[in-house]
């Protein structure tokens, strides 16, 4: 790993996604299970857990960078609302490689070339 290097992690999220993590989140806000709901306030319908997101996040750095053990500190910024059935594009550059071997990896997630994940940092442990 060195400055410059770059990953990447594309991920679809399928119609029943949100139904699923509700499940496993304990997170049943009825605008990512009810569709009827989500339009009725105005949203264009059921839109993704920002915390299912940041998982992409998360997985795209430990993926590319040897494992979840390695992740270490993650944060990020929600911008956007994602939905299902459009591709999720998460993209990271390493910045920087200290001494000790711990990169510092820049990142941000798209979907339909709308930001909804920025200014991610990851701190990676060699």
């Amino acid at each position: 790993m060195k400055p410059g290097d770059e990953l990447e992690l594309r991920v679809t999220p399928d119609r029943y996604l949100t139904v699923r993590y509700a499940g496993a989140s304990g997170d049943f806000n009825p605008i990512h299970i009810d569709e009827e709901f989500a339009r009725q306030v105005g949203l264009p319908g059921r839109i993704l857990h920002g915390l299912w997101t940041m998982a992409q996040v998360a997985r795209a750095h430990t993926e590319a960078l040897g494992g979840p053990a390695r992740l270490e500190r993650l944060s990020v910024q929600f911008r956007g609302m994602g939905v299902m059935e459009h591709e999720v594009l998460v993209t990271g550059r390493v910045r920087e490689v200290g001494a000790d071997g711990r990169a510092v990896v820049d990142s941000e997630a798209r979907q339909d070339g709308r930001r909804i994940v920025r200014n991610g940092v990851a701190e990676i442990r060699a």
